[in-house]
């Protein structure tokens, strides 16, 4: 760029010495200007014009022209790249977030591990269980069917034995279907029940969320209407995900929402209405009356209810257990969803829950963000507790 500025400096400096000088002639030509010869006199020559010289301010300032378009080239700033979009986030492992539930067991297992399988390694077993609140009724289940199996096998290994519990427990795991049921053509009705507390509404929204990227479209229903956060909660939540929300006054028929939610769905083409419900437990026989009318109202042409959810906090343990069966008696539980079990050391919980009510697990919160949302994965959860 500078050699470039240089040579135009000197081409400037070249023309103005041409122009002076051409100019100066001309200045002496006109006051030394012969008188014009006789008719029929030939006209002097023109003096002749330096070829060489023109030549040479010619190519400098060609020469100009290139240095500068090369440095244009050089100085100008490259385009831009498009953006990369950002890898999703990874799945959360469930062995990375179970650590307390692991760590409730680990005492006793290192103990049954470092001796053959006798009399006490039945009973640390059985403290282990239901210290994990797999509950005793679920508890007594398992050791009878592995108990059977090590007389059966000759079982003298404890690790043998160990892993002969694990399948034992994902088996039980395994029973029941565990997606979530969705049919194209209707508005989708997802209904969330459990009491206040446990996570129903930041459940909808991160199921919201999920749902939108898999490409359905989505309505939320306030259908808590007694509880006066409920709806500004659940509106913070549509707006994040980007879904739409039907709200209702305070203290007005929660089955009217859930209708006029379904309604607009069905006019706008969306997939899903998820539901959020009341939790008051302490008005137990009106609560259930109410959810059982939502349930109705809801499943009504052109809604279809087809998930049931029961939100259940997993550090409540065999409370859970309890709530599942009270509301299991008012609407027809599908699945459940179990909030914190990276908080809790009770994860036996979700055993007791299989076994005791038949409801499958059908997802877990591992964490705070919308991605630890997940799916249950029954082999990943026992080998999680065991290692």
């Amino acid at each position: 760029m500078e050699i470039g500025i240089i040579i135009a400096v000197v081409a400037v400096v070249v023309l103005g010495g041409i122009a002076f000088v051409a100019r100066g002639r001309r200045d002496r030509d006109v006051g030394l200007e012969p008188p014009a010869p006789p008719d029929g006199m030939p006209t002097a020559p023109a003096e002749p014009v330096d070829e060489d010289l023109v030549a040479q301010v010619e190519d400098a300032l060609a020469g100009v022209h290139d240095e500068a378009s090369r440095g244009t080239l050089v100085e100008a700033p490259p385009e831009p790249e498009p953006p990369v979009p950002a890898p999703p986030a990874a799945r959360p492992s469930f062995r990375e977030r179970l650590a307390k539930a692991r760590g409730a067991l680990g005492g006793y297992l290192g103990g049954i591990r470092s001796r053959k399988v006798d009399a006490q390694t039945w009973e640390e077993l059985e403290e282990a269980l239901i210290r994990a609140d797999v509950g005793v009724s679920a508890t007594q289940r398992v050791l009878d069917d592995l108990q059977a199996t090590t007389k059966a096998e000759g079982i003298t290994d404890p690790e043998v034995l160990l892993e002969r519990l694990k399948s034992e427990l994902k088996a039980l795991l395994t029973e029941g279907e565990r997606s979530l049921r969705f049919e194209p053509g209707v508005p989708n009705v997802w209904l969330f029940v459990g009491v206040n507390g446990v996570g129903k509404t930041t459940t909808i929204g991160k199921i919201a969320r999920q749902q939108l990227d898999e490409g359905r479209s989505v309505i939320m229903a306030a259908a808590d209407t007694f509880r006066a956060a409920a709806a500004a909660q659940l509106g913070l939540w549509a707006e994040r995900s980007g879904s739409e929300i039907v709200r209702g006054s305070e203290g007005g028929d929660p089955s009217a929402v859930v209708f006029d939610a379904v309604q607009r769905a069905a006019a706008r083409g969306n997939d899903l209405v998820l539901a959020d419900t009341a939790g008051r437990l302490h008005t137990k026989a009106n609560l259930m009356d109410e959810l059982r009318k939502v349930r109705r109202v809801a499943d009504r042409d052109p809604g279809n209810v087809t998930e049931v959810l029961l939100v259940l906090d997993a550090t409540t343990g065999q409370n859970g257990l309890a709530q599942a069966e009270q509301f299991t008696e008012a609407v027809d539980v599908t699945g459940v969803v179990l909030t914190k079990l990276d908080g809790s050391a009770k994860g036996g919980i979700a055993l007791a829950i299989q076994t005791g009510l038949g409801i499958p697990i059908k997802l877990v919160g591992l964490g705070e963000a919308v991605g630890d949302l997940v799916e249950f994965d029954p082999d990943e959860f026992v080998e999680a507790l065991f290692a």
